[in-house]
């Protein structure tokens, strides 16, 4: 189930909020101007497409176009299957997300499978969103965060974009994200 977390950003030691309301996730979400809903999940194939997941989603994902003006759309998935590949791209892919960073366009992901945890630094706060599938999360353009999937990641994920350019990372430089929960901490939480 979704897992809200927040800290101060200056005190990892203890969260002042944990819960799994989604209206309290809800509320807290939107006065940072980030968006969070729920969507039924649909049947899926063991490693599904691209085509397959946008076919799946296509209703809620239309709506979501509609109402933002998201012109880009892809899927991106990652398959535990164990290989020293899959080892190799989890690592670096997991990496690369956990360093601090801001886009200059919102971001918006769909977790049709699998989960992920999005950490917004906001108002001195840090805001870690455990989602799961089912999960539709938007963070807002310039709002400094981090992603982290897991030392053994496994998800496919619908992700929204303004432009062609698609995932851009403006990275901070700030180590933060070493001290707080990790996702398989938080994790251990949601279980």
């Amino acid at each position: 189930m979704t897992l809200l977390t927040v800290w101060d950003e200056n005190d990892a030691s203890a969260p002042e909020l944990q819960t799994r309301d989604a209206q309290v996730i809800t509320d807290v979400l939107s006065t940072l101007g980030a968006r969070f809903s729920r969507w039924e999940l649909k049947e899926l194939s063991a490693e599904p497409t691209q085509e397959e997941v946008l076919s799946a989603y296509r209703d809620e994902i239309d709506a979501v176009n509609a109402a933002q003006g998201y012109t880009l759309v892809d899927v991106v998935s990652i398959v535990d299957d164990n290989s020293p590949e899959y080892l190799e791209q989890a690592a670096t892919a997991r990496q690369k997300f956990l360093s601090e960073h801001r886009h200059d366009d919102d971001e918006d992901r769909f977790f049709a499978r699998g989960s992920g945890v999005f950490y917004l630094r906001a108002g001195g706060k840090v805001n870690a969103v455990f989602c799961e599938a089912g999960d539709l999360i938007s963070v807002p353009a310039n709002t400094t965060h981090w992603f982290d999937m897991g030392t053994r990641p496994e998800y496919v994920s619908v992700r929204f974009f303004h432009d062609d350019d698609g995932w851009i990372g403006n990275f901070t430089g700030s180590e933060i994200a070493k001290d707080f929960a990790t996702y398989d901490e938080l994790a251990s939480v949601s279980a």
